[in-house]
């Protein structure tokens, strides 16, 4: 079957829809907002009847707006945010908790002594950012009822009836074994989830179930956690190709292949996806606030919105001397303190929202090349280049802030919302076994390129400036 097929990324700020054509490309979008809500000790939750709304809402605008069924549906979903519910009638028993919450910071330092162990397990971390902390936070805090997964599983309980999650985001729990792929009943029991029922780990691409949500029977063919998703929209089909989206967070994965990279530099190795049975892998760093630091600067009013950051960073030449460490939730790879704070330095009398637009750009960016470096590190070879997509991707600043930073071309993605193209190519292969994940993908085309403008020299001495401000945070007791 070769007709068109609904993408839809489930994200942590809005869902966006889109349907594919094969031969006509994209042929109606629709978008729908979620507003997480923020609370004390780290609490970031979002009403469950908001996501599934929201996924109904843009699947259907954009069906509306192509005008013609679709064959097959493919979902993207935010990873590591997860609720418990009733299997039974679906019905959610907690809010949906997400990826940024840091209410299971606790869990994490009374597992401190099983780090090692967990890492060696699952690839990843012990740090809340993950799943199986929030997991056990809700087991003792909130209801012994029910199950509790991430978001995807839920989404496609309500979709579809199944009970299921695809490798990819089942990686991102730490429930995961890295090698065999499997649920790992030692990591169930470190984080005291052994008698939970968890859902059936599938491929990313492969009918799990039959929808009507968005007119008729249609297959759901496709299940993908968002970052990976865009990976594969990013046509990074081979060890070494990197790709960073600026969303809520800034994320950088590079691929791996069949290997499982050791993770030595702090950065993540997890599953990129399964296809066919066949596992290739990733590494993976986090910035946890980009999108959501330039929201907090809006909320503050020194900005009105993220198209505010080049006409008001443009107004000044550089930070001056501002230093800004966009930890507002924490600083992720390849640090891991989620304990820490942001800071803001070097403010003085002649300190303009300018200034502190541009201080949020350099922080931002400063991040992904640690990111970029580590990644480098593991692989044994530089980044040649980085391909880029998300929101703030539209900020020129902060794009050609990113390539002076890294010195190396930054390559803007042509092609908008890479997570709902990824859903959708797993869809497809998902619909049609015989296609292959190149031919399934769209052609790699950026739509601009952003090079250095500045000496290595300089480079190294902002990158060295940010640094100092991110060891004064980590020396604070």
């Amino acid at each position: 079957m070769r007709g068109p097929v609904l993408a839809i990324d489930q994200g942590t700020s809005g869902t966006k829809a889109l349907v594919i054509c094969p031969e006509r490309g994209v042929i109606g979008s629709g978008s729908s907002p979620v507003r997480p809500r923020h609370g004390p000790r780290g609490l970031v939750e979002t009403d469950p009847a908001e996501l599934i709304g929201s996924v109904l809402e843009a699947g259907r605008m954009a069906v509306a707006d192509a005008a013609e069924p679709v064959a097959a549906v493919g979902l993207a979903n935010q990873g590591e945010t997860v609720l418990a519910w009733d299997p039974a009638n679906g019905r959610p028993l907690t809010g949906a908790v997400v990826w940024q919450d840091r209410r299971a910071e606790g869990i994490c330092r009374e597992l401190a002594a099983h780090a090692e162990e967990v890492r060696t397990l699952t690839g990843l971390p012990l740090d809340p950012y993950f799943a199986a902390p929030k997991m056990a936070w809700i087991r003792r805090q909130l209801t012994r009822e029910g199950v509790v997964t991430t978001s995807d599983s839920w989404l496609v309980h309500q979709l579809t009836g199944a009970f299921v999650t695809d490798a990819a985001t089942a990686g991102r729990t730490q429930l995961l074994g890295l090698h065999d792929v499997a649920w790992s009943s030692r990591a169930l029991e470190i984080f005291g989830l052994s008698d939970e029922r968890l859902p059936a780990v599938v491929d990313c691409a492969g009918a799990v179930g039959t929808t009507t949500a968005f007119g008729g029977e249609t297959p759901l063919t496709g299940l993908l956690v968002d970052q990976q998703a865009a990976l594969l929209a990013q046509n990074a089909l081979e060890p070494g190709q990197a790709k960073c989206t600026y969303g809520t967070g800034a994320f950088l994965l590079a691929q791996t292949g069949g290997r499982a990279s050791s993770g030595s530099s702090g950065l993540v190795s997890c599953v990129a996806w399964r296809l066919g049975g066949r596992t290739d892998y990733c590494l993976d760093g986090q910035v946890y606030t980009a999108a959501s630091a330039v929201r907090w600067l809006t909320d503050l009013g020194v900005i009105s919105g993220a198209t505010d950051l080049d006409p008001v960073g443009a107004s000044v030449p550089d930070t001056g001397g501002v230093t800004f460490v966009p930890a507002l939730a924490g600083l992720a790879a390849p640090w891991w303190r989620s304990d820490l704070r942001g800071s803001v330095t070097g403010l003085g009398l002649d300190t303009t929202a300018g200034h502190l637009v541009r201080a949020l750009c350099e922080g931002i960016a400063a991040q992904v090349v640690a990111l970029a470096d580590a990644v480098a590190r593991d692989l044994g070879a530089p980044l040649t280049t980085l391909r880029v997509d998300g929101g703030l991707t539209g900020s020129s600043l902060l794009m050609q802030t990113q390539a002076d930073l890294l010195q190396r071309p930054v390559e803007v993605s042509a092609l908008p919302d890479a997570t709902a193209l990824g859903a959708g190519v797993v869809a497809r292969l998902g619909l049609d076994p015989r296609l292959t994940p190149s031919r399934a993908t769209p052609a790699w085309q950026p739509s601009a390129v952003y090079e250095p403008r500045i000496a290595p020299e300089e480079a190294a001495e902002r990158i060295a400036g940010f640094r100092a401000a991110v060891d004064s945070l980590l020396e604070r007791p």
